[in-house]
């Protein structure tokens, strides 16, 4: 489109590359970008610079009497006005205008036709653009009328810091998101991640007030039509688990559960790639080609191959490509009502069940929980187990008060006949550094007995600390390590354990408490 600008903004650059082919974005990325190459597998090598990860703590929300209300103020939704949203604004917008060339893509956050939103990024170097480009969803040209006025804008001025003297700016790096003004600001970071995780949270804001439930979950459907939803922290199996040669890939992070089903927010995928190999993730590893992204990646000079487990620039080198270069997926991403919530969880304290059925106010309770243990750390000696909750399962992109998502994943439960489950796929037989991990082959056979119903009709037993109704047998897994009691040498050593956790749940669900129901308190852990 020659006449295309973006004088609207208040930006007078002449060159403007909209939604340009990945083909030219290579070339824009070999001419303009820092340390950009290209990989042997054909893919694009980049480097995000200084930051190699989001900065939750520099994210702010424009403090408005129109939205004020609806917002979880704290930790993870932190204040600003709107004078320091637009001193933020402008110092982007200053910034974009110095430059000779800008890319925009415009596309949409979600498939499903009737709730999607249209999204502009407006960015500086190829790279964002190419990564844009594969994670949202890419609209015919036909469609692109529709995107003359945009449900939001973002301008990414990554490569210029943001004004400190502002009120409300602590560092050099701003993530401004302002829903009265439907804008979004980004300066002080090139992590592309800032740009996808910033469209995440609009839909979060936006999609509860129109009772739809916005998850960060996997997803996938088996060939009757029957969907799985995984929720999970890093490190718990969310992708590996979701990506089942028997069944379709929905979507492996980004999901809205509406009156219709479920449908994918994004286009692509950003998968993480530390020690990635054919072996272990082949379909992850299938998808580094010719229009994905590599961030952050040493290669081999003379033969440009990726060394998958050199982490000198960064432990989390990431690879964005479009979700159909994963060969088992459903396009397009929509798909009906879940039939199982799957909670998974890797408790390093050795302590949880490998699998439970949970109740309604169970289901939110550890929903808002979103727990997950991490082991501390890889020095010698160190044994200690690190708990981690994080509300619905992603809580440094929630908007809403927590209460609100498990009310409407509850509601929706109900409603559509889904069942719960939590997963645990850490320690067995001791804690870490005593026990050992549950093998994941007796996991995906968890897995497949929720699936493809055998465990709605097993027999269960209540595990009297938590309360968890756990399965006596499972096909293809041994009934002892059903319950984790059984695989302890020590049985005290077992209950001071399971009522450590116990404590830190409860200790962490105080903060939840106010917004909670009686019910959902009760579902708690016994101590």
């Amino acid at each position: 489109m020659p006449d295309f600008n973006l004088s609207q903004y208040g930006l007078t650059v002449d060159t403007i590359l909209r939604n340009p082919d990945p083909s030219i974005l290579y070339k824009e990325a070999l001419l303009y970008e820092e340390n950009a190459a290209i990989a042997n597998s054909g893919a694009l090598v980049v480097d995000s610079g200084v930051k190699t990860g989001r900065s939750p703590k520099d994210k702010r929300i424009v403090e408005n009497p129109e939205s004020k209300d609806n917002i979880w103020w704290g930790d993870i939704n932190m204040p600003i006005n709107d004078e320091t949203f637009a001193i933020n604004r402008e110092r982007a917008i200053d910034y974009l205008n110095t430059l000779d060339r800008l890319y925009v893509i415009d596309g949409y956050a979600g498939w499903d036709e009737k709730e999607r939103q249209t999204i502009r990024i407006i960015c500086a170097r190829p790279y964002h653009a190419l990564f844009m480009w594969n994670m949202l969803v890419r609209p015919t040209e036909e469609e692109m009328a529709d995107f003359d006025n945009p449900s939001y804008v973002l301008f990414n001025g990554g490569g210029f810091p943001a004004n400190q003297s502002a009120p409300g700016v602590d560092t050099k790096t701003a993530v401004n998101l302002s829903f009265e003004r439907k804008e979004m600001v980004v300066l002080g970071s090139d992590y592309a991640g800032e740009m996808k995780k910033g469209v995440f949270t609009v839909m979060n804001y936006i999609m509860p007030e129109k009772d739809i439930l916005s998850m960060h979950c996997s997803a996938n459907e088996g060939d009757n039509g029957d969907v799985a939803v995984f929720f999970g922290l890093s490190g718990t199996g969310k992708t590996t688990l979701s990506a089942d040669q028997s069944r379709q890939l929905i979507g492996d992070d980004e999901h809205c559960w509406t009156d219709d089903g479920v449908f994918n927010i994004e286009g692509g995928c950003y998968a993480k790639a530390i020690n990635l190999t054919a072996e272990s993730e082949p379909e992850i590893y299938g998808a580094i080609k010719y229009g994905t992204v590599l961030e952050n990646m040493v290669y081999d000079e003379a033969t440009h191959e990726i060394d998958f487990t050199d982490t000198s620039l960064t432990q989390n080198t990431r690879a964005s490509y479009p979700l159909d270069y994963i060969p088992n997926v459903k396009i397009p991403a929509v798909a009906g009502h879940p039939n199982n919530i799957i909670l998974l969880t890797a408790d390093a304290f050795g302590v949880l069940p490998p699998v439970s059925k949970l109740t309604p106010a169970q289901a939110m309770y550890h929903f808002i929980s979103g727990y997950t243990a991490k082991v501390a750390g890889t020095e010698v000696g160190v044994t200690e187990p690190k708990a981690t909750f994080s509300a619905c399962f992603g809580a440094a992109f929630m908007v809403w008060h927590p209460s609100k998502y498990a009310e409407l994943l509850a509601e929706k439960m109900e409603r559509y006949g889904a069942s719960a489950w939590l997963v645990n796929t850490g320690w067995t037989g001791g804690a870490y550094g005593t026990g050992s991990r549950i093998s994941l082959k007796y996991t995906r056979s968890i897995v497949d007995a929720i699936l493809d119903g055998s465990l709605n009709d097993a027999e269960y037993v209540i595990d009297p600390r938590f309360g968890l109704a756990v399965p006596t047998a499972v096909a293809n897994v041994p009934s002892e390590v059903l319950m984790p009691k059984n695989t302890w040498s020590d049985g005290d050593a077992y209950e001071a354990q399971a009522l450590k956790l116990a404590n830190l749940f409860n200790e962490n669900f105080k903060v939840y408490e106010e917004g909670s129901s009686e019910e959902i308190i009760a579902a708690g852990p016994k101590l």
